[in-house]
């Protein structure tokens, strides 16, 4: 019997393998089921009613519920790992990250990458930066085909081997015309009847900049993160492969998983939709957002949200938009003689994620 041949197949791209204005198209796309729905929302601990009541959403203009800017974020990103960041170390930062359709239960996303940059690194000879632009679409082909957001991101990504040769480039981003939808208003609805299914002290006139809000909910990390990571398809390692990180443990942050970005990113957002997004009609856009600590299986996500300004919004005498810097935390055991007046004793306070984000919020001048 002749010996099996056997391969060894690469998966994802190494930080040499990206070229500039490589175009990638990424494979198996995702429809918005009920369940990948009411498991993200009800996870995140999301608690804008458009994303909870069918009634309340169509009242206000939607076609049905409304999957939260989160979870459309969720799917987006994680059809962008396996060609962009399955060999990534970590997830550096995000940029310029605009809402534009809304998301229903049974659309279609499907996205694609252009690669803008890539930046070896100076102290790391195995890892760089790589810079690129996502775009997703949601049913293409059909009458409502549009797209439902864009953004850039960079993340830190290693070689193939330490010897691999990469040529640096920088290129300017498209741009995509991304605007959010929003429904319109119309003065013969009764809004005000339903104004008790949301939070009655979370519209424009309650956001007063200069104000930080600490938001009295945590939800801590367990074993599911791996299951939740699965179910949107991301497959970075550094997320569900133990036995990786094992066999190099101090390449690793912790020698342990660390837990998908999106999954703080979400549960941050969530933490403070009761006291900053239970009235708004959607997110505008993230200028910046970046992850500053990781975080791992037994750590609990808190937040807190700093209102930084609001204006009227154009054209619409029923809302206002809102500026706000989005705060995560965790708390790690202090060592001994370690003080943080910001933790109870015997606690450090630890950043976890930040995000500059404007909302489109509604008056309670007509809605309440």
């Amino acid at each position: 019997m002749s010996a099996l041949r056997v391969i060894r197949k690469k998966t994802g791209n190494f930080l040499e393998d990206f070229e500039p204005g490589q175009l990638l198209r990424h494979k198996g796309g995702k429809t918005v089921t009920e369940g990948l729905f009411s498991t993200f929302t009800d996870f995140s601990m999301s608690t804008n009613p458009l994303g909870k009541n069918a009634r309340f959403a169509r009242a206000h203009g939607f076609e049905g519920l409304v999957c939260p800017p989160g979870l459309v974020m969720l799917v987006c990103f994680s059809q962008t790992v396996e060609d962009i960041s399955e060999n990534a170390r970590a997830n550096l930062e995000y940029i310029d990250m605009r809402f534009g359709a809304p998301v229903y239960i049974g659309d279609t996303i499907e996205v694609e990458t252009r690669v803008l940059g890539v930046r070896p690194s100076s102290s790391r000879p195995n890892l760089g930066i790589v810079h690129v632009q996502s775009t997703a679409r949601k049913n293409i082909g059909a009458a409502d085909e549009a797209i439902v957001m864009t953004y850039q991101r960079k993340v830190q990504v290693y070689k193939s081997h330490d010897s691999a040769q990469v040529e640096a480039f920088a290129l300017e981003p498209d741009e995509v015309a991304c605007e959010l939808w929003l429904p319109e208003y119309r003065s013969e609805v009764d809004y005000k009847s339903l104004a008790h299914l949301s939070r009655p002290d979370a519209y424009y006139e309650d956001l007063e900049p200069g104000t930080r809000i600490d938001h009295s909910r945590g939800r801590t990390m367990t074993e599911q993160h791996s299951h939740l990571t699965g179910i949107l398809d991301n497959t970075s390692q550094v997320h569900c492969n133990q036995f990786m990180i094992d066999l190099d443990p101090k390449q690793y942050l912790g020698g342990e998983l660390i837990i998908f970005g999106g999954i703080p990113f979400v549960l941050c957002l969530g933490l403070s939709g009761p006291d900053v997004g239970d009235n708004a009609l959607g997110d505008v856009v993230y200028q910046t957002g970046r992850h500053t600590a990781p975080l791992q299986r037994g750590d609990t996500v808190f937040a807190a949200t700093e209102i930084l300004d609001k204006s009227d919004y154009p054209n619409r005498p029923d809302l206002g938009l809102v500026r706000t810097r989005l705060l995560g935390h965790k708390f790690v055991r202090a060592d001994a003689g370690e003080q943080d007046e910001a933790a109870p004793d015997g606690w450090k306070k630890v950043p976890i994620f930040e995000l500059k984000r404007d909302l489109a919020v509604k008056r309670r001048s007509h809605y309440s």
